[in-house]
């Protein structure tokens, strides 16, 4: 059974299981830490960590100084102009709308920017695995949207709108940054692209947060709470971390479209977990839209090429004996004189 599932398939599975389940990190963060705050110390410290990590298995590459812009293109656009928006956005439009925003236009921002980009091209399984799976994602969250209520102490006029659109626009922003990622996880290893990624999206959030975040300075102070520490470090180490890297692999592998269809599972994963840890109830609807966003899921991942790691990231293949003389100008002149020789001893 195993034997038919290739590496970019258990790396998809293992994405959608992380970042399924983050979503109880997150709310033990933000319930006592500013969100801005919150994101921006885990992904700075993400960072530092990874680029550490890099640094000791010796996956570095020779830096290019051309490319010194779109690593900080992507870096901003990835985390700070995603993680930005998407958490001051949820402060004014209940969960259910938030979760069919954000994870229904993120495979739609995927797909369509690597097309403007030049990155994959367009096929009709494609659009049919996207298409399942927002419906999928409406039929699960839009009861929730329909029944939920604004947030009276935070409400100004137009904030459900405004709140709606900058939710909207952290999918496309990360769309866009995850298709300009692509040429350099080509060049660059994975955890190199996302140490450096996660470390400058990070500060530029966390500048950010304490410049504009309502008591953000004062949540320097560390005092937090027990679970709100566990909620951080979960995401320090699962969501940003291994998931971070995973879905940056996978997206150089297989493409951003379908890299971008873990939206369609991760949703499943944390209903799962609703109802197994808080006792939330699955309901009939529930039901269908899992079904049908798995299908979606299916049908984008089914088939994807197993790809082996790029060559920046394989261990180097043991040198034939005499390799290095082979290559050696003066022997190669001893041997052509030899066969040389060898001819005019046969032409006597």
């Amino acid at each position: 059974m195993l034997a038919d599932v290739n590496k970019n398939q258990l790396r998809f599975l293992m994405l959608c299981m992380i970042w399924g389940s983050t979503w109880i990190g997150t709310k033990a963060g933000i319930e006592a830490v500013p969100p801005l705050l919150f994101a921006g110390t885990r992904f700075t410290a993400a960072g530092i960590l990874l680029l550490l990590y890099t640094l000791a298995k010796e996956e570095t590459a020779s830096f290019k100084v051309q490319d010194g812009f779109r690593f900080a293109v992507v870096s901003i656009l990835m985390i700070t102009l995603c993680y930005g928006p998407l958490f001051w956005g949820m402060q004014y439009i209940d969960s259910g709308t938030a979760a069919v925003l954000e994870m229904s236009l993120t495979p739609i921002a995927l797909l369509v920017f690597a097309l403007l980009l030049n990155e994959e091209t367009l096929d009709g399984r494609r659009i049919l695995a996207i298409a399942l799976g927002v419906c999928g994602l409406v039929v699960l969250f839009w009861p929730a949207a329909a029944n939920g209520s604004l947030p009276a102490a935070e409400a100004f006029p137009g904030a459900r709108l405004w709140g709606g659109l900058a939710v909207a626009s952290a999918a496309f922003t990360y769309g866009y940054g995850s298709v300009m990622a692509r040429p350099l996880l080509r060049t660059y290893p994975a955890l190199l692209v996302s140490g450096v990624t996660t470390l400058v999206g990070g500060i530029v959030l966390l500048i950010a947060a304490l410049a504009f975040e309502p008591g953000a300075v004062a949540a320097l102070s560390g005092d937090w709470g027990t679970v709100a520490w566990l909620g951080w470090f979960f995401l320090v180490i699962f969501g940003s971390l291994i998931g971070y890297t995973t879905f940056m692999r996978l997206l150089r592998d297989i493409g951003a479209s379908r890299a971008g269809s873990y939206a369609f599972v991760s949703p499943v994963i944390a209903v799962a977990l609703g109802a197994a840890v808080f006792g939330e109830q699955i309901t009939a609807m529930d039901v269908i839209g899992i079904v049908v966003m798995l299908s979606g899921a299916y049908l984008a991942m089914s088939g994807v090429p197993a790809t082996d790691a790029t060559v920046l990231e394989r261990e180097p293949e043991p040198k034939r004996p005499h390799e290095d003389l082979d290559n050696d100008p003066k022997c190669q002149i001893r041997a052509i004189m030899k066969q040389n020789q060898q001819c005019r001893g046969r032409l006597r």
